[in-house]
């Protein structure tokens, strides 16, 4: 064997989306913040995350998170994000995935029953409540960077569809929302292909007629992520709703979404439709579930905005090393259309 890169991973899921935990064998990644970090990544070292989610290593339902140095005293670790198409500031259901690795791998120790967490992801400080028995980690609560609405009820036109209403919400990315039942959805599984399809679309009609930016951060991306919102119902008392999140190049979320939720969360306070420490179930596609709640009320600029707090439990499913023979002919592996539908060989 005459790899030439090894990388050691962590692959899990959470809520049935595969986040997986590059834990060594990346080396030193310049930048004097995580944001910073994350962008030497995408200008500077991308065929990293080529290599680990195209295929023939990779699969576009797949994401991956760089455990990098922390750079802030307060983290104890910092982790980059990168999903198919992007590097986002912030993810849900990757936090839990890299909290679930760090912990149970030992590389942050490990206290029964609870160990709390400070991260630092390129959103910035993120912390979790992690309860933790013989040895696993059972549920991990982070506490998210505000979030917030940037528009409520605004038209949208789309081809083939009457006027559409929308709300614009950060929820550590940028969401379109858009109501499941105006759209003919039911959001069950065999609906995924068509939501994928018209989610892409969308989002590509929201980013063009509803430009947002980030009040503090106009680095941040804007609307690259779409929501199919079902109803609210009340299930034993609890609020609860499914939803459809489309990931770029248009896949379907697995789990609830956890920057997804909290962009809802934003969007319901903002609608008076849930208080300030009220449960909200939010169910994906294929059923699972995420708890979250509104911890407490604060402002982003002139915005109005929540701390949301998401939990979940995320599993380990494999340690694997990924290697990398130089004379591979795909180094960055590749793109086909079958599976990635805006695919390209490169």
């Amino acid at each position: 064997m005459r790899w030439n890169r090894v990388i050691n991973v962590v692959k899990c899921h959470v809520g049935g989306e595969i986040n997986n935990v590059v834990t060594g064998g990346i080396g030193d990644v310049p930048g004097s913040t995580v944001f910073e970090k994350m962008k030497y990544f995408r200008d500077h070292n991308d065929d990293l995350r080529k290599l680990l989610l195209h295929e023939p290593r990779g699969s576009v339902t797949q994401c991956v998170n760089f455990i990098v140095p922390a750079t802030d005293p307060e983290a104890q670790m910092g982790y980059v994000i990168a999903e198919s198409t992007e590097y986002p500031a912030m993810s849900g259901s990757n936090t839990m995935c890299v909290a679930t690795a760090l912990l149970e791998t030992g590389m942050i120790p490990m206290t029964e029953p609870v160990t709390d967490v400070v991260l630092e992801a390129p959103a910035g400080i993120i912390r979790l409540h992690c309860t933790c028995r013989d040895g696993k980690v059972t549920g991990v609560e982070f506490e998210n960077q505000p979030a917030f609405a940037y528009e409520i009820s605004v038209p949208l036109e789309l081809d083939g569809y009457p006027t559409l209403t929308v709300d614009v919400a950060w929820g550590g990315m940028t969401y379109v929302i858009a109501d499941a039942e105006q759209l003919g959805f039911a959001l069950t599984p065999d609906e995924a292909r068509d939501l994928c399809d018209l989610g892409q679309r969308l989002k590509t009609a929201a980013a063009k007629q509803i430009p947002v930016q980030h009040p503090l951060n106009p680095e941040f991306a804007g609307i690259t992520q779409t929501e199919i919102a079902g109803p609210l119902t009340r299930v034993d008392g609890v609020l609860t709703a499914r939803n459809a999140v489309i990931v770029s190049p248009g896949r379907l979320d697995r789990s609830p979404c956890g920057t997804g939720t909290s962009a809802r969360l934003s969007v319901l306070k903002a609608k008076g439709l849930i208080d300030v420490g009220e449960e909200f179930v939010h169910e994906s596609v294929i059923g699972s579930r995420f708890h979250s709640r509104i911890d407490r009320l604060t402002s982003v600029g002139h915005y109005d905005a929540i701390i949301p707090r998401v939990r979940g439990q995320a599993y380990i499913t494999e340690l694997s090393q990924v290697g990398l023979d130089p004379a591979d002919p795909y180094p960055t592996g590749y793109t086909l259309s079958d599976t990635w539908p805006t695919g390209d060989p490169t």
